[in-house]
């Protein structure tokens, strides 16, 4: 019957062309599903073409958000500029995502001095809270809940803008976050996925309010009338409030000023931990990015633990091992290659990665050559193993998120994540703030002989990770793909696509992705009890059916999602190292733009 209402709704909006916004909208998803995409004259079907730029680049998961860093480029500011305004607004615009209560991390290449700088901005638990009052505070509960107070740990967010700014600025922090302020007070339209996602988010909140404690300032600030639907204004005044406070009055106005009082006083009335000492104790840490060779000069960059960075060179490390070009991208064999690469990284990852102040982590033997060729000659071709376990990387006498990009005249690219982890977060608001409070803390283990068990004053394990590429020792193109344990498999599947498979920098993020989800966590005991070890490798429905069959074959337990939401959200810029152009690209499954000038 579908084929004769797709014609009868065709009559209708022929004979009724002023049809109501709902009625086109429910016409238009029955259409959607009997006919597919247009053509192109160049590039894949797929897809669509990358922007091109000579001065400026900037791609951000909210159009608004990608206007805002090009009018503060256009205006003399940095890329480091433009990426915190850019970041600013997506706290406001894209709070399911990100917001000054959570984390950041970033990677800048600096042309004047021409190197990598990696900023670790991620805050740490209460210091107040010992690993025995948290236990008794967990009861029977044998992890950390996701949501409530106990999860929370320090926002770093805002003194990462600061770190950025001294060493990288140029505008006034005032100018900066003046259009995010506009938009606060002013209000914004709503974008369609980011929509979507609040009304997720809305649902899962009111399915465990009992384990919130109190949701009233949440509800007020973010959901006063139901989630936000696709085209309203929505507006943030608090926020506009609480950014006008940092702008005037710097970092301390955030961790030494009213914020950080209005914080301290807010946790004492839910019963929380966190305190104004803890606040006032923060700080960003400046750490060395690691690189690792693929092949034909490309090499990917990533940021060390208390990150899950690493792991993407793990994986990077054992599929230098094979040339996974001699078959085609959507070939089983493949797909195989990257899915165990990926289980073995990460058995390493639930097994070592952690704060390194408080644990020795055998980083050098984790990302040698020497390490990754023991990890490769471990897979077998035609079989997914049934049980991966870590490796011993010691060497004789030795998971919601935002990402975005900005790239400046100057040659500067910044590559910059920023989240609040799960969902929007903890489900706590500050009163009068704007912001939630992320639920990070989650992801430290409870086994007391973990490297990532808790502790008063540590980092959690984290999941959000920028990433850069450098070729033949230049810098080549700065990019993320957000999304959990999406992201470090994300990063080697983009640079897959384009070193081995020619694909441009939008091809690149739009192709079909996979993402396996399984194995040992950071979370684990030591031992990884209850560890799901096979795990469910999910696709897109753009990989064919005969790929999906011989994998299934192969012992993987494969699912197919078409909705996009578990794939992650991309953003990138590739600078031309001959002309200096840019190219920027964004994620389909997400709403944003790639804009330039």
């Amino acid at each position: 019957m579908r084929p004769i209402f797709t014609a009868m709704a065709a009559v209708a909006a022929i004979l009724w062309p002023m049809a109501s916004p709902a009625m086109a909208q429910d016409e238009g998803v029955a259409a959607t599903e009997t006919i597919g995409a247009g053509g192109r004259p160049v590039g894949a079907a797929w897809s669509r073409s990358p922007v091109y730029a000579q001065h400026g680049m900037a791609a951000t998961a909210h159009p608004l958000a990608s206007q805002i860093a090009i009018d503060i480029l256009q205006r003399g500011g940095s890329a480091v500029d433009a990426a915190i305004a850019a970041n600013a607004a997506l706290g406001l615009m894209e709070p399911t995502g990100n917001g000054i209560g959570g984390d950041l991390f970033a990677i800048v290449w600096d042309p004047e001095t021409e190197r990598l700088y990696g900023l670790n901005a991620s805050g740490r638990s209460p210091m107040g809270r010992s690993y025995e009052e948290l236990r008794a505070a967990l009861g029977d509960a044998t992890s950390i809940p996701p949501l409530g107070h106990l999860p929370v740990t320090v926002p770093g967010a805002v003194d990462g803008w600061f770190e950025l700014h001294g060493r990288f600025g140029r505008l006034a922090m005032d100018q900066i976050l003046a259009p995010s302020i506009a938009y606060a007070e002013d209000g914004f339209p709503m974008a369609p996925v980011i929509a979507y996602y609040f009304q997720r988010n809305l649902r899962a909140f009111e399915q465990r309010l009992e384990m919130i404690g109190d949701f009233d300032n949440a509800r007020a600030t973010y959901f006063a009338d139901g989630a936000p639907q696709v085209g309203s204004i929505f507006r943030n005044p608090d926020l506009a409030n609480t950014y006008r406070a940092i702008a005037t009055g710097g970092r301390e106005a955030f961790y030494e000023g009213e914020v950080a009082r209005t914080i301290d006083a807010y946790m004492r009335r839910i019963g929380g931990d966190l305190r104004y000492e803890d606040m006032a104790a923060h700080e960003s840490e400046w750490v060395d990015v690691g690189c690792v060779e693929y092949r034909d000069g490309y090499e990917l960059c990533e940021l060390p633990p208390n990150s899950q960075g690493f792991a993407a060179l793990q994986m990077v490390n054992i599929l230098r091992n094979v040339d996974l070009s001699q078959w085609p991208r959507g070939s089983a064999e493949v797909l195989h290659y990257i899915t165990e690469a990926k289980r073995l990284a990460f058995e390493d990852l639930g097994r070592f990665y952690a704060d390194p102040a408080f644990a020795d982590i055998p980083i050098e033997g984790l990302l040698s050559q020497e390490y990754g060729r023991r990890r490769f000659a471990e897979i077998d071709p035609t079989r997914a193993n049934p049980e991966p376990a870590p490796g011993d990387p010691r060497i004789e006498g030795e998971g919601d998120t935002t990402y975005l990009t900005v790239a400046d005249s100057s040659g500067m690219m910044v590559s910059l994540i920023q989240s609040n982890y799960r969902g929007m977060g903890s489900g706590l608001v500050p009163d009068g703030l704007g912001f939630m409070f992320q639920d990070r803390g989650e992801l430290f283990s409870l086994d007391p002989d973990h490297p990532n068990v808790y502790a008063p004053g540590k980092r959690p394990f984290q999941t959000i990770i920028p990433a850069f590429v450098m070729r033949d020792g230049a810098p080549f193109m700065s990019f993320g793909l957000m999304g959990g344990g999406m992201q470090p498999q994300g990063h080697v599947q983009v640079l897959i696509n384009m070193v081995d498979y020619g694909m441009n920098v939008q091809e690149a993020g739009d192709a079909a992705r996979l993402n396996h989800d399984g194995g040992r966590r950071p979370t684990d005991d030591l031992a990884g009890t209850g560890a799901d070890l096979l795990g469910t490798l999910s696709v897109e429905p753009g990989i064919p059916a005969e790929t999906i069959e011989r994998l299934r074959a192969m012992g993987h337990n494969v699912e197919i999602v078409e909705d996009g939401v578990m794939f992650g959200g991309y953003q990138a810029i590739v600078r031309d190292p001959e002309t200096g152009v840019y190219a920027g690209a964004t994620e389909m499954r997400k709403d944003g733009q790639a804009l330039g000038y």
